[in-house]
């Protein structure tokens, strides 16, 4: 596994763009930065979200690889059972941390509930 690649957990989404530094930081000579599209979709129905942050959010998603779930990728829907299955986590991470492995990736989130998933390298940040 690569420590230059990272897969972004919403909330180190949101902290990315609110200007968190020790998220920049995280990032700095990463060679592969990716998102779940479940993370895209996460992030875009916060309420409360202005033009200028969607904005924002476009520019970012320029910037990264959104992975996309597809019926005929059956390594990653079998690894995304597996996790929900084992680990008893949301669908929603199992579908994270799936990508997150089949991207050979570190997984950048403060969410407690990967840490049941021992085979993942997640990071996290100082929360302030």
């Amino acid at each position: 596994m690569s420590g230059n690649r990272y897969v972004l957990d919403t909330n180190a989404i949101v902290a990315l763009l609110q200007g968190n530094l020790a998220v920049a930081q995280l990032l700095q000579g990463a060679e592969w930065i990716g998102i779940s599209v479940i993370s895209q979709i996460e992030f875009l129905v916060f309420s409360g979200l202005t033009a200028g942050d969607k904005a924002l959010f476009q520019q970012f998603l320029e910037r990264v690889e959104v992975i996309n779930l597809a019926s005929d990728n059956t390594a990653l829907i079998d690894t995304i059972i597996a996790l929900r299955q084992q680990h008893r986590i949301k669908l929603p991470d199992a579908i994270i941390g799936a990508i997150t492995l089949h991207n050979s990736a570190s997984l950048i989130t403060t969410d407690q509930a990967f840490a049941k998933i021992t085979d993942l390298a997640a990071t996290t940040w100082e929360v302030s």
